[in-house]
């Protein structure tokens, strides 16, 4: 099969298009035929070198994939040749084909089958954050840093249909399609200091989830934004690994922090989250309150030319690699 491959980390041209070795099944495994790839930070981050796949994984990027099973492994019970799948990946789904254990396998939902590939990781980020560590719910605020990329689209889309007040920061090019997700409040992060925003927004209550992309550079002013018992969930580091914290500030509010990743996590969790999306994101998909936000498809021989549109963040919703 062909796969991108890199053979040095760099710039998106590291990313080659080459004949690599098939994938066998293990035998709580099957193989997808892969129709298309979400792009993900992540991803970015491997081609840089700066984030390997974990132990045992593929070592080709791609945390997502949607496609057609094409082999079972012998201990694999509910899915057969032929069904239309999307899955949650360690790695491997920038390639034609992809082994996945079977407890990170979902159906395809009412939606485009190739679309489906822009799914899996954002649905089960959001769901295993926002339900399972910030206990998000009807009538809380949530505040979405980031909220024209992937995630961000989706977690505004989740949290409106949980009943959330959704507050979010993004490019002001962006605004609009974010109110037509289902924000309430839209925040132009180069111009607006977001921390006022919500005040004003919450009466002066504050946020009581707020779901961060930024790490270090947002720490303390997202503490600032915080309800009396608010949780901050960060999921990126994308402005630094290190900040300072005022822990007097949190202790007044009560509040928490917490900070998660999904790619290492064991299979089991892995297939725990899983079902967690299929149980109750899954309906939201079928009953049309949530989509997938798909910004274009890029042929994935075209790799680079989608890792550059990520890192200019020109993008809106997911970029996809596609075959055929």
């Amino acid at each position: 099969m062909r796969a991108i491959t890199i053979p040095q980390p760099g710039g998106p041209d590291a990313l080659v298009w080459a004949e690599v070795p098939d994938p066998e099944p293990g035998p709580d495994e099957v193989i997808v035929d892969v129709r298309a790839s979400g792009v993900n930070r992540a991803d970015l981050l491997q081609r840089q070198g700066h984030y390997p796949p974990p132990a045992g994984a593929s070592a080709y990027p791609g945390l997502e994939c949607s496609g057609v099973v094409t082999e079972v492994g012998s201990e694999v019970a509910g899915w057969a040749v032929g069904q239309q799948v999307c899955a949650l990946l360690a790695g491997g789904g920038y390639a034609e084909r992809v082994a996945v254990p079977a407890g990170q396998l979902l159906p395809v939902p009412a939606c485009d089958p190739v679309d489906a590939g822009a799914l899996p990781e954002v649905a089960c980020t959001v769901w295993s954050n926002l339900i399972q560590v910030g206990r998000l719910g009807a009538g809380d605020t949530l505040l979405v840093h980031g909220g024209g990329s992937g995630i961000g689209t989706f977690a505004v889309q989740f949290g409106a249909a949980l009943g959330a007040t959704i507050l979010t920061t993004a490019r002001e090019t962006k605004h609009s399609r974010l109110r037509e997700l289902g924000a309430s409040h839209t925040i132009d992060y180069r111009e607006q200091d977001f921390v006022e925003e919500v005040r004003q927004a919450t009466d002066g209550r504050g946020a009581d989830v707020i779901l961060d992309i930024m790490g270090a550079s947002y720490l303390g002013r997202n503490v600032s934004a915080l309800a009396s018992g608010g949780r901050l969930v960060v999921i990126g580091m994308q402005g630094g690994r290190k900040g300072e914290l005022d822990l007097g500030a949190l202790m007044t509010k009560r509040a928490s922090i917490a900070a998660t990743s999904l790619r290492s996590r064991p299979p089991a969790e892995k297939a725990e989250i899983v079902q967690g999306v299929r149980d109750e994101v899954w309906p939201l998909i079928e009953a049309g309150t949530v989509r997938p936000i798909v910004d274009r498809r890029v042929p994935m021989s075209e790799a680079a030319t989608a890792h550059r549109l990520v890192e200019s963040n020109d993008h809106f919703g997911k970029v996809l690699l596609t075959r055929g």
